[in-house]
């Protein structure tokens, strides 16, 4: 049995590393990394130069993948980050939480519904406490790191310095299982905008009335609904940024206010009434786009 144990997990591994996807052994049954930290380094081998950390020891040479799990029946783990991959990780909640803690698929699918984005159908890996991995290509020239709730509540994400465990991986909870087979996708524009850092002002970001060269009509309007975001409370404080965004779609597409001047002043009174700088940036840009796309002609309106 543990002969079988041990090819499957061979198989796993050479399995990630086919697609292009770097590996790195994990301690028998859990999911840390089973490499040698730094105070354990003996500065020999792989490390005679100093230490090697694990992102950077993973493999996807078929030679040193079956080297290393010869030695032991080694769960698998993927380096995300020199996989090129960024993973959403859909945790369910502590076995302490609150009976009523919504998991993280629950809050995931919640947060594509308010970014009105259907729920991405990538390669979908079943965790063994019945969470979720979503495979997502990273974008190029952008450097995401790991996350912890910065999406929603139980969504994670792991990138450039973290790792998955693979499925086929085991621990005393069951098995990660493959659930959908599907075509890694690329990660949606909206998530990347979500998951990009906020730039940092230069100074205080201002947000006074810019001067626009749209019609009294638009700039009437722009006051009016910068204002009840500026008025907004929670729980309407997204829904007030969503449907203010909206109203102001129409006069972007005529050509009466520049969409950056919608973006920068709703932006930054979202953000001093407590939204994330990602919940805006989210919002923004999907009702932005809808109303932009769906907008009749002035002539009609």
């Amino acid at each position: 049995m543990t002969h079988d144990r041990k090819s499957a997990l061979l198989a796993a591994a050479l399995d990630a590393a086919a697609r292009g996807w770097p590996v790195l052994p994990l301690v028998p049954s859990g999911k840390r990394p089973a490499l040698h930290g730094e105070n354990a380094c003996t500065r020999t081998g792989p490390c005679a130069g100093g230490h090697v950390k694990w992102e950077q020891r993973a493999t996807s040479d078929p030679d040193r993948i079956h080297a290393a799990w010869s030695a032991g029946a080694f769960n698998v783990g993927i380096a995300t980050g020199p996989a090129g991959l960024l993973v959403i990780d859909l945790d369910k909640p502590k076995t302490n939480s609150n009976a009523d803690t919504p998991c993280g698929v629950t809050t995931f699918k919640a947060l594509c519904e308010r970014a009105r984005q259907a729920v991405p159908t990538t390669r979908t890996i079943r965790t063994v406490s019945g969470g979720r991995h979503l495979y997502f290509t990273a974008p190029a020239g952008v450097r995401l790191g790991n996350t912890a709730g910065a999406l929603a509540p139980l969504v994670d994400t792991r990138a450039h310095g973290g790792y998955v465990v693979a499925p086929g991986s085991t621990t005393p909870g069951g098995m990660y299982e493959v659930i959908h087979d599907g075509p890694v996708l690329p990660l949606p524009g909206w998530l990347l905008d979500a998951l990009k850092p906020a730039p940092t002002p230069d100074r205080p970001v201002q947000i006074a009335r810019p001067v626009t060269s749209g019609s009294r009509v638009a700039d009437v309007a722009f006051e009016r609904e910068k204002a009840a975001i500026l008025a907004s409370r929670e729980p309407n404080r997204e829904d007030t940024l969503f449907r203010a965004a909206r109203s102001m779609g129409r006069f972007v597409a005529w050509g009466d206010i520049p969409r950056h001047v919608v973006e920068e002043a709703f932006q930054s009174a979202g953000e001093s009434v407590g939204l994330k700088p990602y919940e805006c940036r989210s919002t923004l840009r999907s009702a932005l786009n809808w109303s932009i796309r769906t907008c009749r002609p002035r002539e009609t309106a």
